[in-house]
């Protein structure tokens, strides 16, 4: 019980300022003989002020009262928002400095909030979180240190408020691209607009004519019918074909950027690519791989589907072994046997890299549309761009060159084989994913 209580107390800066300034006027006392009376004077005063300070301070059981509110999951890569509710249970007004125990995977040892509330009143003080990894997280105590007017003296309070929440993939994202799905033009998900190419052959509807329409698809049996006004076939995208999202998770997908690693960026593109494939009435399907296969889920249109891929997502991590693209074949060869819309997430950091994979992956390309979805280095583009001043700066800046040149080589090379290809910076990849399948759609490839 006085070990708790010692740790509950603490003196604070200006106890001990003070208690200087009136050691500094003992020892000029010797000098100044007057000068002794005023550092005793001031000695009682001190005593006087902390005793008073400690009755007003630890007379209440509890202090002061802090809630903390935040929703029981986090989106990986996004601004999470948290918020302490706090109330102070004192009549008088008080200072706080509030410690809020983070989960670990954040490292800030330095993170404290504070705030002066009156006597009876509260105070909501929010602040944000962005997690760099999928996993579970535990927030952990909330210390506040709590001082009354008198300020000489330092309460802490311990709350117990231990919480586990998870950190999924980026599901902020996917509210985003849901809320523009509402509107009948998705590509503006994308911030780009594709324009359609052709229809399909699924007839919907017979419509009156109004300028933009293709003249191509006037119903001239209907416009007899109608006595010379122009009627037109209208057409729907075609719908229930199978998208399937490939994600390597071998050792090169383990490089980081901003935080986080290209499997987080390559999930999250996944689940809002999942997302807006399901909203165009395709089936989404996931396949994970890695030097063997991980997970598999059929193509569907389930209402649960969503659900599935978002557990399946959270739960994945990189292998350090190189990728076993002749596992993935037979996998795709075997498992996926309708013509469906591959989309490969990989890196390729060297034209050999990808000329090792190429027998397999130009096989896969043979029964499915294959898109194949790789990264910039974003670290070489910026030596690219800064001026060399050096003999080392101009070698490091060659060396850049080199590899964003062969970046360049590897799509030229895939888009040779009639393979589609998307070279993009790690913070573009969802955008550029869902406008490349966007295109795809409009243009009634698969």
């Amino acid at each position: 019980m006085l070990i708790r209580f010692y740790k509950s107390l603490f003196f604070s800066r200006r106890f001990y300022w003070t208690f200087v300034g009136i050691i500094f006027l003992f020892v000029f006392s010797y000098g100044v003989p007057f000068l002794y009376t005023v550092a005793q004077l001031f000695l009682l005063f001190l005593a006087l002020t902390t005793v008073l300070d400690y009755i007003v301070l630890f007379t209440r059981r509890e202090p002061v009262a802090v809630q903390r509110k935040m929703a029981d999951r986090f989106s990986n890569g996004d601004p999470n928002p948290v918020s302490l509710s706090v109330a102070n249970l004192y009549p008088f007004p008080v200072s706080l400095r509030i410690i809020d125990e983070l989960p670990e995977q954040f490292q800030r040892r330095d993170f404290c909030l504070s705030a002066r509330l009156k006597g009876g009143e509260s105070e909501v003080l929010e602040y944000s979180l962005t997690p760099k990894e999928r996993g579970e997280y535990v927030f952990h105590d909330i210390n506040v240190f709590i001082r009354s007017p008198f300020k000489m003296l330092i309460r802490r309070k311990t709350l117990q408020a231990e919480t586990m929440v998870r950190v999924l993939p980026s599901f902020q994202a996917l509210r985003q691209f849901e809320l523009l799905a509402g509107a009948s033009d998705l590509e503006e998900a994308g911030n780009k607009r594709m324009r359609k190419l052709g229809h399909s052959l699924e007839f919907e509807q017979i419509k009156e004519y109004v300028t933009g329409d293709d003249i191509r698809s006037i119903n001239w049996k209907a416009t007899a019918r109608k006595g010379g006004q122009l009627m037109v076939n209208n057409f729907t995208d075609e719908r229930s074909q199978q998208i399937y999202c490939l994600i390597d998770k071998g050792r090169v997908m383990k490089m980081p950027f901003d935080g986080m690693s290209l499997l987080d960026y390559a999930i999250n593109a996944t689940l809002v690519l999942s997302r807006v494939a399901l909203i165009r009435q395709d089936k989404a399907g996931i396949l994970t791989f890695g030097d063997q296969i991980g997970t598999f889920l059929p193509a569907g249109r389930k209402s649960l589907q969503m659900s599935h891929i978002l557990e399946i997502l959270y739960n994945q991590q990189t292998r350090f072994q190189e990728t076993d693209y002749e596992r993935v074949y037979a996998m795709v060869r075997t498992r996926i046997t309708q013509r469906s819309l591959l989309v490969l997430f990989t890196n390729f950091e060297s034209l050999t890299g990808m000329q090792r994979q190429m027998p397999y992956i130009r096989a896969i390309a043979r029964n499915h549309l294959l898109l194949v979805v790789f990264f910039e280095n974003t670290g070489l583009v910026e030596l690219q761009q800064n001026p060399a001043e050096t003999v080392e700066g101009v070698y490091e800046k060659t060396i850049a060159e080199k590899f964003a040149y062969e970046k360049r080589l590897i799509v030229k090379e895939l888009n040779q084989h009639g393979i589609l290809t998307i070279l993009t910076a790690p913070e573009n990849l969802t955008v550029a994913a869902v406008n490349k399948y966007l295109e795809i759609k409009a243009r009634l490839a698969i």
